[in-house]
């Protein structure tokens, strides 16, 4: 253990954050004894820390058995607050920060009803730039944005978007399967670099926010960059990447994973 991560340690509040943790991959109720045994620690160690939860309400304990599970205290408070409000007030600086070191437009985006939605951008300093406005949708398959974070979906999940996905059920099945190729291809590198398939003159960059939370992907970051701005010079790939990079670790900081 680093020294900092013993420093600041709250014997009591980690007890209690591991009740809370086991107690949601439990799909029955489940006693004392076997919470203990499953956060590898003693009855007596948690009992006054069970007593404490069920006060406050983040747990039940049934009259008969005695056996505790989650209430619905937690899933109450997860909802008064928009993810995406936290996202967004997490990643603003440091967009802002990215578009004046690489003097690009960027974006963030989600998926939303089978398309990738804007929920964020940061406008280059230049005198030209391009502007993809918050609220915009795009299409899913057609964008580099869409792309990433298609590629970072569970197989599971990305099937069933896929299935629901107008563009792709006209692709014929070599397309189909060469589009799948693709996703695997861009997790392999971990971003996506190419001209637009959408907009002529644009040369997209674009990674995954949100892998670090082992939650699967959240969002992707997307640096839209006009080539005219770049005529006859090549745009160095590498520090786009590189700062891009840097920019999602601070949101992911930011946003705690």
């Amino acid at each position: 253990m680093k020294e900092n991560d013993s420093k600041y340690q709250a014997p009591a509040l980690d007890k209690g954050l591991d009740i809370l943790e086991y107690l949601s991959i439990q799909s029955i109720p489940v006693s004392q004894t076997e919470i203990a045994i499953g956060i590898e620690k003693t009855p007596n160690e948690i009992y006054r820390m069970l007593m404490s939860l069920e006060s406050r309400g983040y747990i039940l304990r049934e009259e008969v058995s005695g056996k505790y599970r989650l209430s619905l205290k937690l899933f109450h408070l997860s909802h008064r607050h928009s993810p995406i409000d936290e996202l967004r007030k997490a990643a603003q600086f440091p967009l802002e920060e990215l578009a004046n070191s690489v003097r690009q437009s960027c974006h963030l985006s989600i998926i939303y009803m089978n398309q990738v939605l804007v929920i964020n951008h940061a406008k280059s300093p230049g005198p030209i730039s391009l502007s993809i406005e918050e609220g915009n949708l795009f299409p899913l398959l057609l964008t580099a944005s869409g792309k990433v974070l298609l590629a970072y979906l569970s197989e599971v999940e990305r099937n069933t978007v896929l299935k629901n996905n107008a563009i792709f059920k006209k692709y014929a099945k070599p397309l189909q399967e060469d589009f799948l190729d693709s996703l695997t291809e861009i997790q392999q590198k971990g971003f996506y670099f190419k001209h637009s398939d959408t907009v002529s003159g644009i040369t997209d960059m674009s990674v995954p926010i949100g892998i670090a939370s082992n939650n699967g992907i959240i969002a992707c970051l997307t640096i839209s960059m006009l080539n005219a701005l770049h005529a006859g010079q090549t745009i160095d790939s590498e520090v786009i990447l590189a700062e891009a990079n840097k920019c999602v670790k601070k949101i992911e900081k930011r946003i705690g994973f």
